[in-house]
């Protein structure tokens, strides 16, 4: 992966979920949500145009967070570079 690649389309931070994947989450990923940068995101869906929040510590009878479904304009990036990336960029 180089830089200029962006994150997956859709993300998610639970070990559970289908959409999770520790490599890209240990790498940084930084999300803007209508034009401000935030970093309660639980899941996000850029294609679809949605995040998923928690709502404080509201947990449902599992323990899991309760989380809110926002609608909205995704921006995705990743907030370090790829392992290897700096050493080719210097040449």
């Amino acid at each position: 992966m180089s830089d200029t690649d962006l994150p997956p389309d859709r993300l998610s931070s639970n070990p559970r979920s289908p959409h999770y994947d520790e490599a890209v989450l240990a790498r940084g990923i930084g999300i803007r949500f209508k034009g401000l940068q935030r970093t309660d995101v639980e899941e996000y869906s850029r294609s679809e145009g949605w995040i998923r929040v928690a709502l404080g510590k509201k947990v449902d009878r599992h323990g899991n967070p309760l989380t809110l479904k926002l609608s909205g304009e995704v921006e995705s990036f990743f907030e370090s570079p790829a392992p290897g990336g700096e050493s080719e960029a210097t040449e």
